[in-house]
């Protein structure tokens, strides 16, 4: 039988199905990447941004429309990472507005809806650009109305949606040559086309898997309804591999199958230099165990599926855990008229922005988008009236906007910092005694003058920007993109930094990453002192991942 409306129930399983659907496509997406960077963002965000709306769609009753909206947008506005992730956050937010007063969703719904989610997304991004997933969700609302005038049934309304935004898609690379030229289509338009798929195959009776955390997502479930798990222990690792050991194609697949004997579908991403795990199992200790064969733990999640959130502050509150000397210090936080938030990643950078006065430094960056909800708890720890976010990467930027939005007790002001050492000129240029607007003016001022570089490897074979790019190869990537490729990391660092420096330029800062010892970065220094004799040259300990050097000349 055709339906020709959708219901709550319908809604809820049609968003569940999307999420899974693109939580099993994230690495292909990540692929699509333009840059062959080490940390493939576009799918890996946009999967935890849906997922984080999924976990509260479950959580809702399935049969109250109003209920699952909340749910979808909240979810996915608190959980957005990355500009992918905020956009698709977004078009969610505009789509359940229209929807949430419905009981049905006839065809004229769905236009109405879809129109609103794309009005709402092209709002939240300073200057939109054409040949993404902007463009590919615009073509499906042009589609929507046009099904919806024709008086189609809703079979046919959706069908022919997701064909049309699908050609589209296709024609991404005509709209951005970039893309073109690495041979691939929109990411986000992607990851936005597999959660539709996944939602039109519950639309068409399809039989799929819904469960998140719980078995069975077809009943209905109330505010504290108990969640039921295949496995008990959400698992999230990373192993940073032993530089004498070859993780070879055999050991990453020995590793994979032994994952698979205590866990559902494991996610293992392997770089050069580290192996990420995530995995839903029952010993997490087992798999852990098994990972420090390669090499040494570098950070380790665990979190029971069983017990709520709120079970979990509330055990926090009747045996408070030591706190550390940095979380007693912000509880014990006097009150000032404007805080300084920093995203950064690293120990050596944190450090640096602490002894610049930031007041609280979020763990993240190009290898881990911190979320919209990450920013705003960071933001509810500030005893302040006034908070500036440096946000130290492009990428990072809608979610702080995003935080910014959604706080109401608090002044939030954004300075678009696009890298560490923008963030870092920023804080230099605070003044304490001026407001936080006449601060996030100065701060603007000077990034402007600060010019950034960064060195890391590639991981597959590309053709970029005109440049021919192996993987294995260092890349120096600079403010206008990739500027210098090669076989040779100080040579490529080198070239970078030729690009970067003019007569103008007087001083140069290179912050060496986790995998660079101190004897190399001492020395790739001095030979950059003698190429540049007419340039202060500074050299610190940054010890971010992935990055060999960051680089800023000033």
């Amino acid at each position: 039988m055709a339906v020709n409306t959708i219901d709550a129930q319908l809604l809820s399983k049609m968003f569940l199905a999307g999420a899974k659907n693109l939580d099993s496509k994230k690495d292909w997406i990540n692929e699509l990447n333009v840059f062959p960077v080490p940390d493939g963002d576009t799918g890996t965000n946009m999967t935890m941004t849906i997922m984080s709306a999924a976990k509260e769609v479950v959580a809702v009753d399935s049969s109250d429309m109003t209920a699952v909206c909340k749910a979808m947008s909240s979810g996915s506005l608190k959980g957005a990472r990355g500009n992918s992730g905020v956009i698709l956050s977004q078009l969610i937010r505009g789509f359940t507005k229209i929807v949430k007063t419905k009981e049905l969703l006839t065809q004229s719904d769905i236009s109405e809806a879809f129109d609103k989610a794309v009005e709402t997304a092209y709002k939240a991004v300073m200057k939109p650009k054409e040949g993404t997933i902007l463009t590919v969700a615009k073509a499906g609302a042009d589609k929507a109305k046009e099904m919806a005038e024709k008086n189609v049934s809703m079979e046919e309304m959706v069908d022919e949606i997701i064909k049309y935004m699908d050609e589209v898609l296709d024609r991404t690379p005509d709209m951005l040559p970039i893309l073109k030229q690495a041979g691939v289509v929109d990411s986000g338009g992607q990851g936005l086309m597999q959660l539709l798929k996944g939602a039109q195959d519950v639309f068409l009776g399809k039989e799929v898997d819904l469960s998140l955390n719980e078995e069975d997502t077809s009943e209905s479930k109330g505010e504290g309804a108990e969640e039921i798990t295949k496995y008990l222990y959400e698992t999230h690792f990373i192993v940073r591999l032993d530089k004498d050991m070859i993780f070879s194609s055999k050991a990453e697949k020995d590793f994979k199958a032994f994952l698979e004997t205590i866990s559902d579908q494991p996610e293992v991403s392997v770089s050069e230099d580290f192996v990420k795990v995530y995995m839903n199992t029952d010993d997490p200790g087992m798999a852990i165990q098994k990972g420090i064969q390669y090499g040494d733990l570098a950070t380790v999640s665990i979190r029971n599926r069983n017990i709520k959130s709120e079970e979990i502050e509330k055990m926090e509150a009747a045996a408070p855990a030591e706190q550390t000397s940095e979380e007693d210090e912000l509880a014990n936080m006097e009150h000032k008229d404007t805080a300084v938030i920093a995203v950064s990643v690293g120990e050596g950078i944190k450090e640096i922005f602490k002894s610049l006065g930031v007041d609280y430094v979020i763990s993240g960056g190009q290898t881990m988008n911190p979320s919209t909800e990450d920013m705003l708890n960071a933001i509810a720890k500030l005893n302040a009236d006034n908070i500036i976010i440096l946000p130290n990467n492009k990428n990072i930027i809608l979610a702080a906007n995003q935080a910014q939005s959604l706080t109401k007790d608090k002044n939030i002001f954004v300075v678009p910092t696009k890298t560490v050492p923008q963030g870092i000129s920023a804080v230099i240029n605070f003044v304490p005694d001026m407001s936080a607007q006449e601060n996030a003016d100065a701060m603007a001022d000077a990034i402007s003058v600060v010019r950034s570089g960064e060195v890391t490897y590639a991981i597959r074979d590309t053709m970029i920007e005109d440049k021919t790019i192996k993987q294995g190869d260092f890349m120096g990537i600079g403010d206008k993109g990739i500027r210098a490729v090669g076989p040779d990391k100080d040579a490529v660092t080198r070239e970078l930094l030729e690009d970067m420096v003019d007569e103008e330029v007087e001083l140069i800062s290179i912050y060496y990453g986790q995998d660079v010892s101190e004897e190399e970065a001492s020395k790739l220094a001095d030979e950059v002192r003698s190429k540049f004799s007419g340039c202060d040259v500074e050299l610190q300990y940054g010890g971010q991942p992935i990055y060999y050097y960051l680089l800023s000349a000033e």
